[in-house]
């Protein structure tokens, strides 16, 4: 889920075997959560499902988790901890987003498509299986490379979950099981959110502790 894929704290180049195999890896993960990020944002919006746009935010976040250690892969500590700012603010801003549609479509909102729902939820599901089978070489790295791993396995979670909302939807022929589906991924995206804003503030009060200190 989003709170997983929230480290961001990444190693020194030397510390990395095979740096341009993982970069490249990094590369194909970024493409594909940002296609799947896309594809589950408009499909759901088409089928009336807020679960699938909330499973949009965990894509969303792997995407930026991935460009992000792309590009710091090397950089100092402040630079780390800003991106992840950002980050972290961008996922709480969507979070929030399609946790306030949820509510307001519990007061009186249709019923999604469940075929649609089951369709992109497997789709994503494939996605992330894929790229945690690509990574899996790299799970007893380090923190960062670790953590990279693990968000696109724990993501599999979110996918199952959508899944199940699908069948929830298409037994119950309501959207109880979708809302409720999409308010606790939000609700996790928020709170994932919060929790990389209070490290990253930690972060960048050391480094400039560190930076006076010279």
């Amino acid at each position: 889920m989003a709170e997983h894929c929230c480290e961001h704290n990444s190693p020194p180049v030397t510390q990395i075997r095979n740096l341009s195999r993982y970069r490249r890896i990094l590369w194909i993960a970024l493409v594909l959560n940002a296609a799947m990020f896309a594809v589950e944002l408009i499909s759901g919006y088409r089928s009336g499902s807020l679960s699938l746009q909330a499973d949009a935010i965990d894509f969303a976040g792997d995407a930026m988790n991935y460009g992000v250690s792309l590009a710091v892969l090397s950089a100092a500590l402040s630079w780390r901890a800003r991106a992840a700012q950002l980050k972290a603010l961008s996922m709480m801003a969507f979070g929030l987003f399609v946790l306030g549609r949820a509510i307001w479509a519990s007061l009186g909102g249709g019923t999604p498509d469940a075929a649609t729902m089951g369709v992109v939820g497997a789709l994503a599901l494939t996605t992330n299986v894929a790229v945690a089978w690509m990574l899996y070489a790299f799970r007893e790295g380090d923190a960062n490379m670790r953590s990279v791993w693990l968000c696109s396995r724990n993501d599999a979670i979110g996918n199952i979950a959508v899944m199940g909302a699908a069948l929830g939807v298409l037994g119950t022929g309501t959207a109880w099981p979708d809302l409720a589906v999409a308010a606790v991924m939000s609700s996790l995206a928020l709170w994932g959110g919060w929790q990389v804003l209070r490290q990253t503030r930690g972060e960048l009060l050391a480094d400039a502790a560190a930076r006076s200190a010279h």
